[in-house]
């Protein structure tokens, strides 16, 4: 969608104040410092620093954060108490925003006022603030559940008073977008100052409802990182700008570009992460699994991607698993300087495909993991050594012991042996059978990499050398690290042979 004269959208962020009323979140002075600068960097029009009243720690950091000479306007927040004012006065921010209750449930059961009370409270309160030289934003709190007629009452009554803004607080988070669009329709026929959203997500619609507000004629839009906030939190800031840009053609003076590296460091500094699943910033936002969503992203990315993700500061991710496609898999090597010929390349998509079926979630280690094996190993008619079957026996009380079956130059032999361990076992027992070949002893045995959890992804690398002093290295990849042991020590014999066969052809 274009717009020959697109609106602009200011975005009032409250990370540090609402967001931090995340259930176990408790920023440091230090932490939301870094944060303010951040959102500064950002570029969002107004940070909500801080309810200065509330601790004494509070109001030092609303205070320094104001001396950080940001880019950004900083504001404090303040009950209609002149106690609560003066605490914010003192910390000379730009702008402060003052609330009172105005549902019947609030009025009655928060503050034991009466509609006349909080009246008179907000408009004393309001003129105290631009008294002072200061900018102020209005909110009356329960907005959503209080009556028309009042809301109507108070809101002119506090235009009348002087505020510079006022924000309509959706408090328990309660709206639709039908009805939310409605509302702020209304007020906007009886408001001239600029009006602005504060959505809740009880019910997932913060968002859907923050749009509709701005549809309606609202201004300004309250926001936090990645929907931090009380309950199920506020209005997500990267999901809300993005669809404004990209859905409406609308402009804020937000960077894009910087969204996804701000989600992590809020991450990394409340504590609290993001679902994966998340619009924008979760991890798997930009990543595709299914064979026919990779094949269409790596030829056109529009085909399942509604925008780059480079707006928003994202590469893509594709991803191997059992949905994956060759195509993808293909790219995803290719990217990082990996590329198999095509008999390699169907060998690592079965085994990619095989950890899927099996519930194991195979990571950027494990495919690499994968493919390092696949490349390693002799494929095809050139193997002159063949595991056939495999039977591994081991316990307390009982010796390792391990038989296989194994082709060599065609014919089916068996053998048997002990070990200190399975892996021992069975090693011996190749070692066994093909030294009827040629006298192969395994010189190394290393387990490199093991990725993440109980069904993790185990590389062995082995070196065998033969009686001539050749050495030769092999690797291969499993969950089971038995059979990644045997997988590799056939590579490697398979290897040695070759070689000394091809010499011997020389001679």
């Amino acid at each position: 969608m274009t717009h020959k004269n697109p609106r602009f959208i200011r975005i009032f962020d409250t990370t540090l104040r609402d967001g931090e009323q995340t259930p176990g979140v408790s920023l440091t002075t230090e932490d939301k410092i870094e944060i303010a600068r951040q959102l500064s960097k950002l570029g969002v029009d107004i940070i909500e620093a801080g309810f200065p009243s509330s601790s004494e720690g509070e109001r030092r950091v609303v205070k320094e954060i104001a001396e950080l000479n940001l880019n950004s306007k900083v504001c404090a927040l303040s009950r209609c108490t002149k106690k609560d004012i003066d605490s914010a006065l003192d910390c000379n921010v730009d702008l402060i925003h003052v609330f009172i209750p105005t549902s019947p449930v609030q009025m009655k059961y928060a503050v034991n006022m009466t509609p006349e009370q909080v009246l008179t409270s907000a408009v004393e309160s309001i003129q105290y603030v631009k008294k002072h030289g200061v900018n102020c934003e209005f909110s009356p709190m329960d907005a959503t559940r209080t009556e028309m007629p009042f809301l109507q009452q108070i809101c002119k009554a506090a235009q009348d008073a002087g505020i510079d803004s006022l924000n309509i607080p959706d408090t328990v988070g309660c709206m639709i977008p039908r009805t939310t669009h409605k509302l702020f329709k209304e007020l906007r026929e009886i408001i001239k100052v600029p009006i602005s959203a504060h959505c809740h997500n009880d019910f997932g619609l913060a968002v859907a409802n923050s749009l509709a507000a701005i549809e309606a004629g609202a201004d300004q839009v309250h926001t936090a990182i990645n929907g931090l906030g009380e309950r199920a939190g506020n209005a997500a800031l990267e999901e809300v700008v993005t669809t404004l840009h990209v859905a409406y053609g609308y402009k804020t003076n937000i960077n894009t570009r910087l969204l996804y590296s701000t989600s992590r460091m809020v991450v990394s500094l409340s504590g609290v992460s993001v679902q994966v699943n998340k619009a924008i910033v979760g991890e798997n936002a930009f990543a595709h699994e299914s064979g026919i969503h990779t094949r269409g992203v790596t030829e056109q990315p529009l085909t399942f991607e509604p925008i780059s993700p480079e707006l928003v500061g994202r590469t893509r991710k594709l991803v191997a698993g059992k949905l994956a496609g060759t195509r993808g898999i293909q790219a995803e090597l290719n990217e990082i300087g990996i590329h198999p010929n095509e008999a390699q390349l169907t060998e690592i998509v079965k085994r990619v495909k095989n950890l899927g079926d099996k519930g194991k979630i195979v990571t950027d280690a494990d495919l690499i993991a994968l493919t390092s094996a696949v490349l390693g190993e002799v494929i095809g008619e050139e193997k002159i050594v063949d595991l056939c079957d495999m039977a591994v026996v081991t316990g307390i009380k009982v010796i390792p012991t391990a038989s296989v079956r194994l082709a060599l130059d065609g014919n089916e032999y068996v053998a048997a042996e002990t070990g200190v361990g399975p892996v021992d076992a069975v090693l011996k027992a190749i070692q066994k059978l093909t030294s009827n070949l040629e006298k192969i002893r395994l010189s190394e045995y290393r387990l490199e990499a093991i990725t993440g959890g109980s069904n993790a992804v185990a590389e062995v690398v082995i070196k065998v050398e033969d009686e001539k002093g050749n050495i030769v290295s092999a690797r291969a990849a499993r969950e089971d690290i038995v059979m990644a042991s045997v997988e590799a020590m056939i590579n490697g014999i398979n290897k040695c042979l070759l070689k000394n066969r091809k010499q011997g052809k020389k001679q």
